[in-house]
């Protein structure tokens, strides 16, 4: 039996040409300081290694005089009505993990919620927010299984202007 979930409301809300949600931003109590300094953005997803990231981001985050750590949480595409109904569920849960930890060290963040294909959109909204830095957990997949898959770290390696920090 699944738990309802209490949703905070979204700071800003994006929507595509047909009126479709594809985009949100939720903000931490207390949220960002306003202009955020030295941003950092930290690909997050439910697993362990997108977890050791956020923890890599906070740790050096916290040993900065400015890092401001922004999180993204690329879904899959939804129907008009889906995206309605469970963008922001889907994200709040996958990132239930991360923003924990981040709040119990005190850290403020920003999540950013999308959808489409994952580089794409981490690349975009790098550019959107002008982030100094990319943070993201290796899979530790084989070379066998890079070739086969394709590598999410790998794309960001090669097609970023900015610097990726890949946490093993």
């Amino acid at each position: 039996m699944s738990h309802p979930i209490d949703l905070p409301v979204a700071a800003s809300c994006q929507r595509d040409a047909d009126g479709r949600l594809v985009g949100l931003i939720f903000d931490s109590a207390p949220p960002l300081p306003a202009p955020a300094t030295n941003p950092w953005l930290v690909a997050v997803d439910s697993s362990d290694n997108a977890l050791r990231a956020v923890a890599q981001a906070a740790t050096q985050a916290g040993a900065m005089t400015a890092c401001a750590l922004h999180l993204v949480s690329v879904q899959p595409w939804l129907s008009l009505e889906a995206a309605e109904a469970e963008l922001a569920r889907r994200a709040w849960q996958t990132t239930a993990r991360a923003r924990t930890l981040l709040d119990a060290r005190g850290q403020p963040w920003r999540l950013h919620v999308t959808m489409g294909e994952t580089a794409e959109q981490i690349l975009a909204l790098a550019g959107e927010i002008g982030c100094s830095r990319i943070v993201i957990g290796s899979r530790g997949l084989s070379v066998t299984e890079t070739l086969l898959l394709g590598s999410l770290t790998s794309k960001l390696m090669h097609l970023s202007p900015r610097p990726v920090m890949v946490v093993p």
